[in-house]
């Protein structure tokens, strides 16, 4: 069955706790390459015992991404790994099917990752799979921030105007339970792009226009109280932003 899911900066994890990981000693990686004119390739592979093989491919927030693994191996999956990240998924096949599809959040290099389960892993089974995976569709254009003030400097070596932690929980943590890295670009005055990275290696890009906030394709709720923006996305991220982090100051 297919499955549609909409890609979270939050999401490549071998997802639920409740199913069993990839058990993988050594990762071996193959890079995707659309023939030309083309927007999808495919490919036959082979693993065996606790072998797994990341495909990897670029493409933009705002594409569709697709992928289909036809394998005979019921223990043969796949894993969706967005940008900068090791080991957590947006997508797992183990819980959704091994046929895929969903709009990309963030710029950048993607991963599909296939593996065997590791109860079969163990028993040094082999998968024969065919894997096929497609990127459509139009990127989603910037918001323009405009140009930030000259006296607003940035953190030296990196683009941020200010870096920093910031509260944030996910799903039915408590509030404020967690902290959050964040690095924030600012434009003309109330414009900013705050980059956050929850645990795992992600990272959730908010942008500030006006009283306006956006991530993508996301959904995205923002109240503010005070000088303190609180925001949630996809009903399960939550993060609190100082207005000083848009603002300066």
């Amino acid at each position: 069955m297919k499955r549609s899911v909409w890609v979270l900066a939050l999401g490549f994890a071998f997802v639920a706790a409740s199913h069993e990981a990839p058990a993988a000693s050594g990762i071996e990686t193959r890079q995707v390459r659309f023939a030309a004119g083309a927007t999808s390739a495919t490919t036959n592979g082979s693993i065996k015992g606790d072998q797994t093989i990341d495909y990897k491919l670029r493409a933009k927030a705002g594409q569709t991404m697709s992928v289909w693994l036809k394998t005979k191996h019921g223990a043969n999956y796949f894993n969706v790994l967005p940008p900068g990240s090791k080991d957590v998924a947006v997508y797992n096949s183990s819980s959704g099917g091994n046929e895929w599809s969903g709009t990309l959040e963030a710029d950048g290099e993607y991963t599909v990752r296939v593996y065997l389960m590791r109860s079969a892993a163990r028993r040094n089974e082999t998968a024969n799979y065919t894997l096929t995976v497609g990127v459509t569709g139009s990127p989603v254009a910037k918001p323009a921030l405009g140009a930030a003030p000259a006296s607003d400097a940035k953190v030296k070596g990196t683009p941020y105007h200010a870096t920093g932690p910031v509260p944030c929980w996910m799903g039915n943590a408590p509030v404020g339970s967690s902290q959050c890295e964040f690095g924030v670009i600012r434009g003309k005055p109330g414009n900013a792009e705050v980059h956050i990275k929850p645990a795992g290696g992600l990272e959730r890009v908010l942008t500030f226009i006006g009283d306006k906030v956006t991530s993508g394709n996301e959904k995205v709720k923002a109240s503010k109280a005070d000088d303190m923006w609180t925001i949630e996305v996809n009903d399960y991220e939550h993060y609190q932003i100082p207005q000083a982090v848009i603002s300066g100051g």
